[in-house]
């Protein structure tokens, strides 16, 4: 095996291209053995094979800088850059993470895993490099999918200003996460269908060089594009033609289903996991359908993660114009939710909670200074959520709870979620953002409140004494465990309350709780500090009650273990007795 011997960019160079398409192989077999064990990033990598191989080949990492956009295609990258064992043997498996990162490797530059961001990134390592007066190429590499954020379309705009060494490499495999959506890919198509030769050209519109390479699998050509931009004196982008989950023909015939994957079996393509229960993503979708059914004013918007509440590509076509995919513009998504909302609809932009970081500006300025009634539905928001520190939802309280005029809402059960859902929809006074559970499908049979008008107003669920328990969202449920062993303990109840608004305190009932209590325990799926906690300990910083608030340090987590960051944080029911007895 050729693999075996590739512990650097240096081993690729020694290889002939019939022994670099041997090793294209046996890096997809390596892919193959992690990807079908472990699960991550498919599609996009199996397609990259050559490419990345030819990389290597031509140019000369570290020294030439390579930024790969999300880091959806750098698994070969990683291959050839000394981490091969993490593919090929499963001991070695947790070696790496699923994005390029400076701690693992001299080849990797950033800790990238959102979308849109390698041009801009590599601008800067240009522009540092030009400064310091050094040689050296910069690529971005950049799937088509991509380019439909702000930041690459930014990123590529000023690109030409560098006027030195720069090139942006365009991964088109006709395909985002699920289809493309926007203008820009029908002038990726027609530049596809002319072999390049077309005379609308978005890059030369935006003062690129451009040069096109068809066969985006074949690594002789690519050799042979790559040595022609090489040293290049000005930027350029090389925009080449792959095939999405080359190699593997279930992901070649469906792309969507293949970009990610769980663990699966290799003969039959079918995930080793089978789950049979309920999940939000499929009931949310379910909801929404039904909603847009009986009124042709709701409308659901997504930021090419349409599966995320559970919009598979039959139900996209069911849905019809009342489902919008706006692609990588989760800015753009809330923007025109907003207008939507401000001209009698009634828009639904569902995302993931890490997704929503990059909207901050437009959830302020377009939506809440402007008060108009769309619904922000935010995915994986928990502790619970993905667990990879370029994904984590752990920061949105914070960040949404703060925005004036926002009601943020959390629920706490599967009949709350889509009570609070139906009147966001229907009501038209307030912009709502709605926390998914994250901790499973929980149901109820007692009854849960339908009008969420009277903004922040708490629920008692269990009066008692003392202690009062409020516990925010998908920590509820660790609130109804402390409040039973507070009683058995103690011999008295304590008083747990649903809060449900993370925007503002129930300052009545806060002072009601004066009477006969004398602590009060927080509970939040979050971060502390500018969290939910600290406005019920602000209430109350001039009295004499004792606030002890619980949620998560402020920290960037990586593939982490719920269990044990739960107990690091004090919050096992266990634990915060032992605090507060």
């Amino acid at each position: 095996m050729y693999i075996e011997k590739i512990n650097s960019p240096a081993d690729v160079k020694k290889l002939d291209i019939n022994e670099l398409e041997v090793l294209a192989s046996e890096v997809r077999s390596g892919l193959m053995n992690r990807l079908s064990k472990k699960g991550g990033h498919f599609g996009p990598n199996f397609g990259f094979v050559e490419a990345t191989i030819a990389l290597h080949y031509v140019f000369d990492s570290p020294k030439d800088k390579f930024v790969f956009d999300v880091s959806h295609q750098s698994y070969t990258h990683k291959m050839l850059t000394g981490r091969k064992d993490a593919y090929l043997y499963d001991e070695h498996f947790g070696d790496i993470s699923g994005y390029t990162n400076p701690e693992e490797s001299e080849h990797d530059f950033f800790n990238v895993g959102h979308t849109s961001t390698s041009v801009s990134l590599a601008c800067g390592l240009a522009k540092g490099r030009d400064l310091k007066g050094e040689k050296g190429n910069v690529i971005a590499v950049i799937g088509d999918g991509s380019l439909s954020g702000g930041e690459a379309l930014e990123g590529i705009d000023f690109a030409s200003e560098l006027e030195s060494n720069f090139i942006i490499l365009v991964n088109d495999n006709d395909m985002s996460i699920a289809e493309n959506h926007g203008g820009l890919y029908k002038n990726l198509k027609a530049l596809r269908d002319s072999d390049g030769k077309c005379e609308c050209n978005l890059f030369k519109a935006m003062g690129l060089d451009y040069l096109y390479v068809g066969e985006g699998n074949d690594i002789a050509k690519l050799i042979e594009a790559f040595k022609k931009v090489k040293d290049i004196d000005h930027p350029i982008a090389v925009h080449v033609n792959t095939v999405k989950g080359k190699g593997y023909k279930p992901a070649e015939t469906n792309k969507e289903d293949w970009h990610w994957c769980m663990p699966f079996d290799i003969e039959t393509g079918k995930s080793r996991f089978s789950f049979d229960g309920e999940d939000y993503s499929s009931l949310t979708c379910d909801f929404l359908m039904k909603k847009m059914k009986a009124d042709k004013r709701v409308t659901t918007i997504v930021a090419a993660v349409p599966t995320n509440i559970g919009f598979t590509a039959d139900k996209r076509k069911e849905a019809g114009k009342q489902f919008i995919d706006v692609g990588i513009a989760e800015e753009h998504a809330v923007a025109m939710a907003s207008g939507i909302a401000k001209n009698g609809g009634k828009p639904v932009f569902a995302t993931h909670s890490s997704f929503f970081q990059r909207t901050y500006d437009q959830i302020s300025q377009d939506l809440c200074v402007n008060g108009n009634p769309a619904t922000l539905l935010v995915n994986t928001a928990s502790v619970y959520g993905m667990n990879d520190v370029t994904h984590l939802g752990l920061y949105d309280i914070p960040m949404m709870s703060n925005i004036p005029g926002l009601v943020y809402l959390a629920p706490v059960n599967c009949e709350e979620y889509f009570a609070m859902l139906d009147w966001s929809i229907e009501q038209d006074k307030y912009p709502v953002a709605i926390r998914i559970p994250c901790n499973g499908v929980i149901h109820t049979d007692k009854p849960v409140d339908t009008d969420y008008s009277c903004i922040n107003k708490y629920k008692i669920t269990q009066q008692g004494e003392d202690i009062a328990i409020i516990a925010l969202g998908d920590f509820y449920q660790i609130g109804e465990e402390l409040a039973k062993l507070i009683a058995e303990k103690t011999g008295k109840a304590p008083t747990l309350i649903n809060p449900r608004y993370i925007t503002g305190v129930d300052e009545e009932m806060l002072e009601q709780l004066k009477k006969n209590h004398s602590k009060v325990v927080t509970l939040e799926d979050g971060i502390l500090c500018g969290g939910f906690g600290e406005k019920i300990a602000r209430f109350y910083g001039a009295d004499d009650m004792k606030v002890y608030n619980y949620g998560l340090k402020k920290e960037f987590l990586d593939r982490y273990s719920v269990e044990e960051v739960l107990k690091d944080n004090h919050l096992t029911p266990e634990q915060i007795f032992s605090d507060i007895a």
